[in-house]
């Protein structure tokens, strides 16, 4: 199983830019120093009070400049803000730097924000990205290439460099909506999961729905299901509770006014559930979340709490958020990291 953790870039009330890429970089050298399996980049806009990570190439490739062992891996590049043709050089690129190092989580994005502040529709967006994948992966596979498409066309282009990784980088698929479940599998992707905003009963269906579609495709490899949560270790239980609840509650209000707010601009089925999501995440309590949305605690029970999500969920990775809602210090962070690293992730090996 894959210990990793889910890095941000978040600015700090009152910090600067500056002072933002430095924090990241620190978590990131000090993840590097304690064997951590990888760090997976988020990719956000127009938000100067939670995020400097507009661009997570970028980002990558520095990390894969200042490391040596860690996995670097994005989580998710939001394919249909980009060029596709533009986003295999810059991926390909990566993972030459890196030496076969990176690994590329994609997906389309739960909010249309982003959307809207670089003037594209949101509706296109799963059209858009398929189309992209598509793209994307005859620009890696393919010495030359042509492509005609509803987006994009190209005639007779040939993709420089080509990935380190043979035949590519590996690709995981970020999967919310039911219906997207079976099509990666059938596909053969790897996928990226989360529990914010539905409960492990449903996400647990749509795992055993993506387990039976990816045997019915006749994979011979068993699936690959990574998990993205807030995490928290601290040396008492109830040390771990305090320094944690108020940040993360924090990032499930903030999501519940996000999903809130998007209703009123998406389509009326798609409002509807995100308006139902938006209402149900703001009756959230510490103890309902804790062990079920976030694992918190000392090393002996989070290791316990990611035990019963492995199981249930078919993991093969966890991806800890450990400064979910931006308000945990960061020595504390530092030791959350320490023990995340020394303590929890041994325990799988």
């Amino acid at each position: 199983m894959e210990f990793g953790s889910f890095v941000e870039f978040h600015r700090r009330e009152g910090g600067t830019f500056a002072d933002a890429f430095q924090e990241s970089f620190e978590h990131i050298d000090m993840a590097e120093d304690l064997g951590l399996d990888g760090v997976w980049l988020s990719e956000g806009h127009f938000n100067p009070n939670r995020t400097v990570l507009s661009s997570p190439h970028s980002i990558a490739a520095a990390i894969a400049a200042r490391t040596k062992r860690l996995k670097i891996g994005t989580a998710v590049s939001i394919l249909p803000l980009g060029n596709p043709l533009r986003m295999a050089e810059e991926t390909a690129t990566i993972d030459q730097i890196s030496q076969g190092r990176f690994e590329f989580g994609v997906g389309r994005s739960g909010l249309p924000g982003s959307y809207e502040g670089y003037g594209m529709s949101y509706a296109e967006s799963r059209e858009r990205f398929f189309e992209y994948l598509e793209i994307i992966m005859k620009a890696w596979t393919q010495e030359r290439f042509s492509h005609q498409g509803k987006y994009f066309s190209y005639d007779d282009v040939c993709l420089v460099p080509k990935p380190f990784q043979s035949p590519h980088p590996k690709v995981r698929i970020a999967a919310t909506t039911w219906e997207t479940f079976p099509i990666i599998a059938k596909m053969g992707f790897p996928i990226f999961i989360g529990v914010r905003t539905l409960s492990l009963d449903v996400v647990a269906d749509q795992i055993t729905e993506y387990a039976a579609a990816w045997k019915q495709a006749g994979h011979s490899t068993l699936v690959d299901v990574s998990l993205r949560l807030p995490v928290y270790v601290a040396d008492t239980k109830e040390e771990a509770y305090a320094e944690a609840e108020v940040s993360f509650m924090r990032q499930f209000a903030r999501l519940s006014g996000a999903l809130t707010a998007s209703a009123r601009s998406a389509g009326s089925k798609v409002s509807e559930a995100r308006s139902e999501r938006g209402s149900q995440l703001a009756e959230l309590t510490w103890e309902g979340i804790v062990g079920n949305k976030v694992l918190v605690g000392t090393p002996d029970i989070v290791i316990e709490q990611i035990q019963k999500m492995k199981e249930r969920l078919q993991l093969s990775g966890i991806v800890a958020e450990l400064n979910a809602g931006e308000r945990i210090p960061r020595d504390k962070i530092a030791k959350s990291l320490r023990l995340y690293c020394e303590k929890v992730a041994p325990a799988f090996s």
